[in-house]
């Protein structure tokens, strides 16, 4: 069995620095594979809630952390020329010797783009800049002077220097079967599955796998992640008080128990993500339910981690 990565998304919305801070530290420290942050301008699901800015969070949190690696989800293309973004995660890859992933995704909270002064173009040109994005990344880490005119983007004999310290593996996040998942098979080494779609990742992983027939590729040369909130209780009666709030909180989104969740106590979570490995899933980027994400994920390092450890 491959070995089994968990990453942690971060505080970042109505919370300060000092405590996104003190749990990248802690997540670092409990052993967990990776942090990451979400990439949007304006807090969600409401434009005035507080939020950090992601890469340059990222690069603080780069800073006090050793041995996690470090990752959007996930960057919208629109919201920074694609050139200027590889720029950025070879200079992060540099800081923090070798630990970011990069991601790509179209966006679609359509305020903050509008709000910002973006171009919200249609699913379709979104889509485009996303297969043109990835292009652009990878000559910019791997050529010298890199070039690519296309459609929406263009570089003329650009320079990274210094290139990254490993080429970044490519994350591109979303659930669209027919031409998301195909630039999946294209360009991408990791995909992300949204929460909103953790239901149905069994079909995803199939279409998935049929558009790297189509392209020629390996799927398994394709790491399965799947963004999910994790609500877990060090006993049965905490477990069921703790999803009862999520349910509460979340409702649908995100999932909060259930067939598909990955809920309950320790014992149940561990199934829980067992029915995602069984479904190819080798990667959970979790949202631990919590106001303070530290105690959910000091349980889960102590009673889950260890069942995969040698995964």
């Amino acid at each position: 069995m491959a070995q089994i990565h968990f990453g942690v998304t971060l505080p970042q919305i109505k919370r300060s620095w000092e405590q996104t801070r003190a749990a990248a530290v802690e997540i670092d420290r409990l052993g967990f594979h990776s942090v990451w942050l979400n990439d949007h301008v304006y807090g969600v699901p409401v434009p005035q809630l507080p939020i950090l800015e992601a890469w340059t969070t990222l690069s603080a949190v780069a800073a006090v952390t050793s041995r996690v690696e470090l990752g959007t989800l996930v960057t919208p293309v629109g919201f920074r020329n694609p050139a200027l973004l590889g720029k950025m995660v070879a200079t992060l890859d540099n800081i923090s010797a070798g630990r970011v992933i990069a991601s790509l995704g179209v966006g679609w909270f359509k305020d903050e783009f509008i709000g910002y002064g973006y171009e919200f173009p249609s699913t379709r040109a979104r889509l485009e800049q996303v297969d043109e994005a990835a292009q652009v990344l990878k000559r910019l880490w791997t050529q010298e002077g890199a070039s690519f005119a296309g459609k929406h983007f263009r570089i003329e004999g650009a320079v990274c220097e210094p290139r990254p310290v490993r080429v970044p593996p490519l994350m591109i996040g979303g659930s669209g079967e027919k031409v998301l998942l195909r630039l999946v098979a294209e360009h991408a080494d990791i995909w992300n599955n949204p929460a909103v779609t953790q239901a149905e990742l069994g079909a995803k992983v199939a279409k998935l796998h049929a558009h790297c027939a189509a392209v020629g590729r390996d799927p398994g040369a394709i790491t399965v992640s799947q963004q999910c909130l994790v609500v877990i209780g060090s006993d049965a009666a905490a477990a069921a008080a703790q999803i009862d709030k999520a349910a509460k909180i979340y409702g649908g989104h995100m999932g909060a128990g259930g067939e598909h969740g990955i809920a309950g106590t320790p014992e149940q979570c561990i199934a829980g993500i067992q029915r995602h490995i069984d479904l190819g899933c080798t990667m959970f980027v979790i949202e631990f339910f919590g106001k303070d994400v530290r105690e959910p994920a000091a349980l889960f390092a102590e009673k889950v981690l260890p069942a995969f450890a040698d995964g």
